[in-house]
């Protein structure tokens, strides 16, 4: 035993000083910071080419710090709604292929509010979400970003909002998805309360309802808000990981219900703001406390180096209803908000820090989308071989992150939305939607109407284009119908005569 002992460490002190032999760099750790409804204008943090007063109103100073470490995206896109958002995340599919349209909750039921539509007849979509089990109906089969990185030898860790499956189905536990940790992730979209001394909504008025927030029972009863309590449990977890890591950090906050973090919401009260507004502020606050937790977390055990950091909203701030103010105004100079497809809808804020890759304190212009995660994390992690059950649409924005001068403005994006919200405003509604370059074009499956904006020239989509640039819109539109054709898109129906709605070209 002394002899192979003796024999092993003498070839690896020849291995260690031969300039021959290289040891391969350790896989970096990732973290994805996913915001629930953070709209761009949600920050401190300017993502337009000026300042603004939204910018002036919240106080994010770890989004700030974050962003002088790595690189802004200003033409960042999601969904309008959350569970597409995170499906495409996830599988990094189109919500057009993958069907996971709408938000889920219940098994095998489209919403209340599609239901019972005047005029138009919605179709089933992907109600079930995100499925491990190939046979189950109404669900999207597919291999998820973290089952392959688990494969790989991550760690993975999921804290905080899941939204992947319906309540009853094996997507609705992260586990069944390839995480190895689930903390507070189930079903519902939204905590039914934000405070420990109320158990995070596990009450006994509650207890037959699905948004009691799960896992925390440690909590209970104490003087805690949910996205400290969660922080607790991700830094816990971090700890307790013994190989690189993959920390999946998605925030409940800022969804509803808007409840004030009392540690922050004097400020936002002394300045004017009313009741709601403060208590919204005070979430955003409440959140950047908690990645600049993790940012200390790092650091203090040196591992910034060697952690790669992703920020993202899974869609825009808010703004139709249960707000402070006027409707519609939350995320200006971009139009609406939560639900539309106008850009205050789907244009989020994000960031990527990458020591020794990405520039420190730069910006990209370069226009992306949702779906374009999966691919992109996986050749962060240098995990390039892996088979998918689904086909994977999301191109990786990398080479951005390796080149800050690299272009590419001519590649479309596209939103597909057969569904109702229930609020109406701008842009809110029935839809299908293509960019590419400069310009958007919209078509609303109610009226079959058309939208057309150059986006570099009206952020705010103030000015419809579709009458006086003609061959714009036809050429977006039969470019959109291409799509939605190979992608077998479903499409919703009208009442009145049964007919499906035609496709935009």
């Amino acid at each position: 035993m002394k002899l192979c002992s003796i024999t092993m460490l003498a070839s690896l002190l020849w291995a260690c000083s031969d300039p021959s032999t290289e040891v391969p760099a350790p896989p970096p750790n990732i973290i994805l910071f996913l915001v629930d409804d953070l709209g761009w204008q949600d920050t401190s943090v300017p993502f337009w080419e000026r300042e603004t007063p939204f910018n002036k109103r919240y106080r994010t100073p770890n989004m700030e710090r974050l962003a002088s470490q790595g690189m802004k995206f200003t033409q960042a896109y999601a969904t309008p709604v959350c569970s597409p958002t995170r499906v495409s995340l996830m599988t990094g599919m189109n919500a057009a292929r993958h069907r996971v349209t709408n938000w889920t909750l219940q098994p095998d039921q489209i919403k209340p509010m599609e239901t019972n539509h005047d005029f138009l007849e919605f179709p089933l979509w992907n109600v079930n979400g995100i499925s491990p089990d190939s046979t189950l109906p109404n669900a999207v089969f597919a291999t998820t970003l973290p089952e392959i990185m688990q494969h790989h030898g991550y760690h993975t860790i999921h804290v905080g909002k899941a939204h992947f499956g319906a309540i009853g189905t094996p997507g609705e536990d992260p586990l069944n998805l390839g995480f190895d940790v689930n903390i507070a992730g189930h079903a519902a979209g939204a905590p039914k309360s934000y405070y420990g001394a109320e158990n995070f909504g596990n009450t006994p008025e509650f207890q037959d309802t699905p948004w009691p927030v799960p896992g925390l029972e440690k909590y209970h009863g104490k003087d805690i808000f949910l996205t400290d309590a969660l922080t607790n449990e991700a830094l816990s977890a971090l700890d307790q990981s013994t190989k690189p890591f993959f920390l999946y950090m998605a925030y409940y906050t800022v969804h509803t219900p808007i409840m004030a973090n009392p540690k922050f919401l004097n400020h936002y009260l002394e300045m004017g703001l009313d009741s709601i507004e403060a208590s919204y502020a005070s979430m955003i606050e409440s959140m950047d406390r908690s990645v600049g937790n993790i940012l200390d977390y790092l650091e203090e055990r040196q591992l910034s180096d060697n952690t790669v950091i992703l920020f993202m909203s899974d869609n825009g701030g808010l703004s139709a209803v249960a707000r402070g103010g006027q409707p519609h105004t939350h995320n200006k100079p971009l139009s609406s908000g939560k639900g539309s497809i106008h850009e205050g809808g789907i244009r989020e804020p994000m960031i990527v820090k990458w020591p020794g890759v990405v520039q420190a304190g730069s910006e990209n212009d370069n226009y992306l989308i949702i779906e374009d995660f999966f691919s992109s994390i996986l050749e962060i992690a240098g995990i390039d071989q892996y088979e998918t059950n689904q086909t994977v649409d999301g191109k990786s924005f990398v080479p951005f992150l390796k080149d800050n001068q690299l272009r590419v403005q001519d590649r479309p994006l596209y939103w597909h939305y057969p569904n109702e919200w229930g609020p109406t405003g701008p842009g809110i509604g029935a839809f299908s939607a293509v960019r590419k370059g400069d310009w958007k074009l919209i078509y609303y499956h109610l009226d079959q109407r058309f939208e057309l904006f150059n986006i570099n020239n009206d952020i705010g989509e103030t000015t419809n284009l579709a009458e006086s640039h003609q061959k714009i819109r036809k050429d977006l539109a039969t470019l959109l119908t291409n799509y939605l054709l190979s992608v077998n898109a479903q499409m919703p129906k009208n009442k009145q005569s049964g007919e499906l709605i035609p496709l935009p070209g």
